[in-house]
């Protein structure tokens, strides 16, 4: 777990990102995994969320020779728009397996806590605060001032990948747990949102990495 908090660590710096890995869950029982065929689903209404969380992932995976579906285009809309019973997730589960999927990875969202914390241009003494007179001072607008205070919205949020290959146990491989801070665009909180999720899945050896070079050739389609 800690190289692997080095590892996130090094990737948010570079990105400023408002995504942080919280905790993550791996079967023991499973040292590594491979998939053929991958069902992407992010499970919002938001749908131009949806599509582009959908399609960065496919990307990543297509570029791994993994042949990845998105949701949006493979279920109907009836079906994301009305509950489903138990009997019709299981039917929705041999339908996949009978197209040749074995792996289903879902991304949702789990919930959402409202913050409140002292902005950041007050934090300007010592973090030892050895005196009285130091605690004091950084945090005396606390009676004040109106603008001490800054809310926030921290979006909690759960990947998981789920295998159901044929003739095997339905079972999940591997969750991810990722709070999402305050996000302002959709275009960089779902790039810094899927780069941590590979980053995750490749470290833990249920994605192949890919060579730098792919990646620059992946990086210049998306700019195209």
């Amino acid at each position: 777990m800690k190289l692997l908090k080095k590892i996130v660590w090094c990737l948010l710096l570079f990105s400023c990102s408002s995504v942080e890995l919280i905790d993550y869950w791996k079967n023991p029982e499973i040292i590594s995994y491979s998939t053929n065929k991958i069902l992407i689903v992010g499970m919002t209404p938001n749908i131009e969320a949806r599509q582009k969380f959908e399609k960065q992932l496919k990307t990543e995976y297509n570029s791994r020779g993994i042949e990845a579906i998105m949701s949006y285009q493979f279920l109907n809309s009836s079906f994301t728009s009305e509950k489903k019973t138990e009997e019709e997730l299981k039917a929705l589960e041999d339908k996949l397996i009978a197209e040749g999927f074995d792996t289903i990875l879902l991304t949702k969202v789990i919930g959402i806590e409202d913050k409140i914390a002292f902005k950041e241009g007050y934090d300007s003494f010592d973090n030892t605060h050895k005196k009285f007179k130091e605690d004091y001072l950084k945090y005396q607008d606390a009676f004040y001032n109106p603008d001490y205070y800054q809310e926030y919205t921290v979006y909690n949020t759960e990947t998981s990948l789920y295998c159901i290959c044929p003739g095997e146990n339905r079972e999940l491989i591997w969750k991810g747990y990722i709070d999402i801070t305050d996000p302002e665009s959709i275009n960089e909180t779902v790039n810094d949102y899927v780069r941590l999720v590979i980053v995750v899945l490749e470290e833990q050896q249920l994605i192949n990495p890919i060579s730098l070079k792919m990646e620059e050739f992946i990086d210049e389609k998306a700019i195209q």
